[in-house]
Formats: C-alpha cells, sequence, structure tokens
C-alpha cells in the first residue's frame, strides 16, 4: 500500500471519516523520495529500535520497519489508532502506542526495551510544528538514550538548532541543541508535499547526540542560566542581561574581564565555548544575588 499516494490518503480518510486535525499539526507526506530520505538520513538498520513521534496514517513507520529490528510509534491521535492498525496490519515488527510523547516516560519504555536486547535505539519524526521545540528539548535535557534523533521540522526551528553565533537566528535554541548534539542538514522540504499542504517549507534534521559535551563545565546548571539570560534579553550588553543569573553588575564585570570578554557584547556573539568560561567563573564565585540579597 502506497501509503504517500494522495488517493490512497483520501481513500483512507473516506472509509474512517478522518479529518485532518489543524490542533495537532497534521500534515502528511506524499513524496516517497523525502520518506526515503529520512529513512536513509537516520542510517536505520536490522539491529535498531526506532522510536517514531507521531506516525499519522504510518508512511514513515512502514518505511522504518522495513529496515529496523522493532518500531515503537507514539500517536497522540485516538482516532488514528485504528488507521494504523489497518495501514501497518502486514508488520510485525510495530508496536502503536497511544500516548502524549511530552507526558509519557520515555527513559522506563527504552529501559524496558533494553532489557529485551534492544538497546540501540534512533528516533525519527514529522513533528507538528507547534510542539517542535518542546519535544526536542525533553528528548534532550532527560538525557534518552539514544543515538540520533532525525526529524522533520519548520525550516524555520531547524535554521535557529543548526544556526552559529554571529547569526541572527543563534539563541538559545541553537546553544542547547548544539550542547547535546552534532547537527546535520538530511534534506529541505518544500511545503507542496503535504496533504494539507501547510503554510512553510520544512527542513530534515539528525541531531548525533553527544557521548561528551563540547565544553568542560563545573556546573551544568548554571551554564544554561548564563545561555537563557544572556538570550533572554538578547538586545542588551552581556553586563545587564547577565544580571537575570542572580549576580550584581560588580560581579558580572569582574568575571568577564577574567574571562577576556567585552562587557559590552551580546549573548549572541557569543560561542558555546565562551558561554562555559563565563559560567565556569561565575560557579567558582562566592558572592551571589538571590531575590536581591547578596549572600557569601
Amino acid at each position: 500500500m502506497e501509503l504517500y499516494n494522495p488517493s490512497t490518503i483520501r481513500a483512507i480518510k473516506s472509509k474512517y471519516g478522518f479529518r485532518f486535525s489543524k490542533s495537532l499539526g497534521q500534515n502528511f507526506l506524499t513524496d516517497k523520495g523525502v520518506i526515503d530520505d529520512i529513512i536513509d538520513g537516520a542510517h536505520i538498520n536490522s539491529e535498531d529500535l526506532v522510536i517514531e513521534i507521531g506516525p499519522g496514517i504510518g508512511v514513515l513507520t512502514a518505511a522504518a520497519a522495513e529496515k529496523a529490528d522493532k518500531v515503537i510509534a507514539i500517536e497522540i491521535d485516538k482516532n488514528l489508532m485504528v488507521v494504523l492498525a489497518d495501514t501497518l496490519a502486514e508488520y510485525d515488527n510495530i508496536e502503536i502506542i497511544n500516548e502524549n510523547v511530552l507526558k509519557m516516560d520515555l527513559a522506563e519504555l527504552l529501559q524496558n526495551e533494553a532489557d529485551s536486547g534492544r538497546d540501540q535505539v534512533k528516533i525519527i519524526g514529522n513533528l507538528p510544528y507547534y510542539i517542535t521545540t518542546a519535544i526536542i528539548m525533553k528528548l534532550l535535557e532527560s538525557h534518552i538514550a539514544a543515538k540520533s534523533i532525525t526529524i522533520m521540522m519548520q525550516k524555520e526551528v531547524a535554521d535557529r538548532i543548526k544556526a552559529g553565533p554571529g547569526s541572527k537566528t543563534y539563541g538559545a535554541l541553537s546553544v542547547a541543541v548544539q550542547y547535546y548534539c552534532t547537527v546535520s542538514v538530511v534534506a529541505d522540504v518544500p511545503k507542496d508535499v503535504f496533504m494539507p499542504v501547510p503554510k512553510v517549507d520544512s527542513t530534515v534534521l539528525r541531531l548525533d547526540l553527544r557521548t561528551k559535551p563540547p565544553v568542560e563545565l563545573l556546573d551544568e546548571g548554571m551554564y544554561f542560566r548564563c545561555v537563557h539570560a544572556g538570550f533572554g534579553q538578547r538586545r542588551k550588553t552581556l553586563l545587564n542581561s547577565l544580571q537575570a543569573t542572580g549576580f550584581n553588575k560588580e560581579r558580572i564585570r569582574e568575571v568577564l574581564g577574567k574571562a577576556g570578554i567585552d562587557e559590552k557584547r551580546r549573548a549572541e556573539t557569543l560561542s558555546l565555548e565562551e558561554f562555559a568560561i563565563i559560567s565556569n567563573l561565575m560557579t567558582g564565585t562566592p558572592e551571589r544575588m538571590e531575590n536581591g540579597n547578596e549572600r557569601k
């Protein structure tokens, strides 16, 4: 069954009375070349456990099942359960879970699979645009035991993720994802290969989880406090924006001086290494400002 064929999608809609949900960001792929790009870009092989987020009617699911040991597809829309049971009936290596991926315990799921000998995990998905960032950060911040995450997302979000210092699109998301992963572009995808057609183009990225962070930190929490403070008021200089970390201006000036970083620079100009230098110096600083009161 060519699940990517528009006529097939229309037939499925008619058979099950299914309607695309705008609130769930449902846009189904209609181009086999893009499907192949995603599967090939994820480097799926016969030893892999594939976790798919948002299978829709099973287009990527079926393609992944052809190459993987097992596929677990997590779908939030209960109306698609009967559809997926039909479209994927020929496969015996697919498990469908009706859950919200943002609320489920993925670590427990993967541990259960690891106990069964499936510990080589790759994540794929055509993510709803409105929760792309939330899903990515949940996966990364929970230190999910996966080798890679290969996902379709709005091109604008992909541009932000892969942006470097000095770019207008470089921000907290860029720093966070690049801290946890190396980023590769798999494919740029035009909007006209979806049904229904979205308003924007897409990009497929592969995020390869690092085995070791790219920078050495004394306190990861402080690192991300500095990142979020800096970009939270990105128009302000570092001297001013970093006060959101809880340090006073004098202490920040001292830290930036020791780091050799001009206090008039802005967060968008800092590399991951420079954020690390700042956060490590702040971690080693005895004085903090919390709720306006200095602590020693």
